[in-house]
């Protein structure tokens, strides 16, 4: 019955004509029409003063309207030096173009044919460097809030006919412009598909970012951690489509997304390609160590002095417990003070201006710190290990995978409190089970480690020489799976040393 009825009540209503279009329109403070003569005919010109270009209005447009011999609207917007124009009679059409920046006309005589020309106006900003994902070596271009520039920049590193973008527009209210880019030739189909269909079969009202569109179609949205990598480098983007992964941009967004990824790819950063691969090795090794002392350190302080004391050193069992002499609370509750304090400083420097959130960042952590000790709250040891802990999670070169490692350590604190180092071991089996679990775009998130793909360890844990990298990640399948040919590049080496 309930179907029945919409069906009916679908039916009933009146389809949208251009004039109540034009109706709605009107209602806009910003909303321009006059009309204006043209060859023995009355024309009607509106748009919108905020989207559009007066200067180009006055100097593309309007001056090449006259010079048509007839006065129907096809041989006058033909003589109109702009690419971007149509004429429809569709008011879906007329909503949608004239919200873009075009300037539509119509006869007074026939109002049901419109005639729309491009005049938008353009308020992008400059290319830049990039601010959240900064490195000493390589490009120094981020992308910007124009999906036009963004490509562009992507094009200029990849200049391929084979590069393709797949357009369309996503948002019943916001309408945003999303495009799809892929290397056809090497990406695996099935990636590319699944890609297309998570984003056309979303209904939401508003996209505005392109965080919020990759939330939306994670194959675990429940899961804290990513299954996609935003990034704000084309470099990067050009990188992941020559190894056969599907990335997309968001217009308005100064970030692309892509994949699908794996989890070691979170460590991975574009600096580790612009080193000598022994020290990119050394420098990747340490943040998965980083990583991995960020999230237990403060959890084993608080299981050991709660559980387990004879795991301390007799040496440094005095200075512990001389440190925990005057403080009243039990370990959990002096670290999750900590913690939280932390975060409280970190979230406060971000959201200040720049200058002042820096101040905030150092004069913040070194008085409270040094005023927590003093008082008694929390002892001197913890302080060290926290901030130490703190340092550690900014060696992340994906944002989003910092924010889940600075989530993830309270479970542990917690689970330490109550179990000790059983709490931590199982918390930690829980952590690989869901890793386990995850995919992203259905491909293994743990992979090369599970299952395990000998050929993709090349560029793992550690950065291998670039002539041992002569395939591209197994788990992409793609077509294409060759670089380069490794026993020429070898024999060549040869010859050359």
């Amino acid at each position: 019955m309930l179907v029945k009825w919409m069906k009916q009540r679908k039916q009933k209503q009146p389809s949208e004509t251009i004039e109540d279009i034009y109706l709605i329109f009107d209602k806009s403070s910003d909303y321009s029409k006059y009309k204006r003569k043209l060859n023995d005919k009355e024309f009607e010109i509106s748009y919108f003063q905020t989207m559009i270009d007066i200067d180009r209005l006055h100097r593309d447009v309007l001056p090449y309207l006259t010079e048509a011999e007839t006065s129907d609207l096809d041989s006058m917007i033909e003589l109109v030096p702009i690419q971007n124009k149509m004429i429809t009679t569709k008011p879906q059409d007329l909503r949608n173009k004239v919200m873009e920046g075009f300037i539509a006309i119509r006869d007074l005589e026939d109002l049901s044919t419109v005639a729309l020309i491009e005049a938008g106006l353009a308020s992008d900003r400059e290319v830049t460097t990039p601010e959240v994902e900064f490195s000493v070596a390589g490009p120094q271009e981020s992308f910007i809030e124009s999906i036009d520039t963004n490509i562009n920049l992507i094009r200029k590193r990849l200049p391929l006919p084979q590069l393709q973008i797949k357009e369309f527009t996503l948002g019943k209210i916001t309408k945003t412009r999303v495009a799809v880019l892929y290397v056809e030739g090497l990406v695996d189909q099935e990636n590319f598909d699944t890609m297309i269909q998570r984003l056309q079969d979303l209904e939401f009202d508003q996209i505005l970012d392109s965080s919020s569109l990759a939330q939306m179609i994670t194959d675990k949205t429940m899961s804290i951690f990513p299954q996609l990598i935003n990034t704000e480098r084309p470099e990067r983007v050009s990188a992941v489509l020559a190894e056969g992964k599907v990335a997309f941009l968001c217009d308005g967004s100064p970030e692309s997304v892509f994949g699908p990824v794996t989890l070691v790819e979170f460590f991975s950063s574009l600096e580790d390609y612009y080193l000598p691969w022994q020290i990119a090795s050394s420098v990747r090794l340490l943040r998965f160590f980083s990583v991995a002392f960020s999230i237990l350190a403060t959890p084993i302080y608080v299981a050991v002095l709660t559980y387990h004391y004879e795991l301390i050193p007799k040496d440094l069992l005095a200075t512990v417990m001389a440190s925990r002499s005057n403080i009243p609370f039990p370990p959990v509750i002096e670290a999750v003070f900590l913690e939280l304090t932390i975060e409280l400083l970190r979230e406060a420097g971000a959201r200040l201006p720049t200058k002042v959130g820096q101040t905030i960042g150092i004069v913040g952590g070194i008085v409270i710190g040094q005023a927590s000790v003093e008082a008694g709250l929390t002892s001197n040891v913890l302080l060290i290990i926290v901030a130490l802990a703190a340092l550690a999670s900014f060696t992340t070169p994906v944002y989003q995978m910092g924010n889940t490692i600075r989530l993830i350590r309270f479970p542990f604190i917690l689970s330490a409190a109550l179990f000790g180092g059983i709490g931590i071991a199982f918390c930690g089996l829980y952590t690989l089970a869901h890793l386990l679990h995850l995919t992203s775009l259905g491909r293994p998130y743990l992979e090369p480690i599970f299952p395990p793909r000998v050929r993709d360890w090349r560029d793992a844990f550690i950065r291998m020489p670039f002539r041992y990298m002569s395939t591209r990640p197994v788990y992409l399948r793609p077509r294409d799976k060759g670089r380069f040919n490794f026993f020429r590049a070898k024999e060549k080496h040869d010859i050359d040393e």
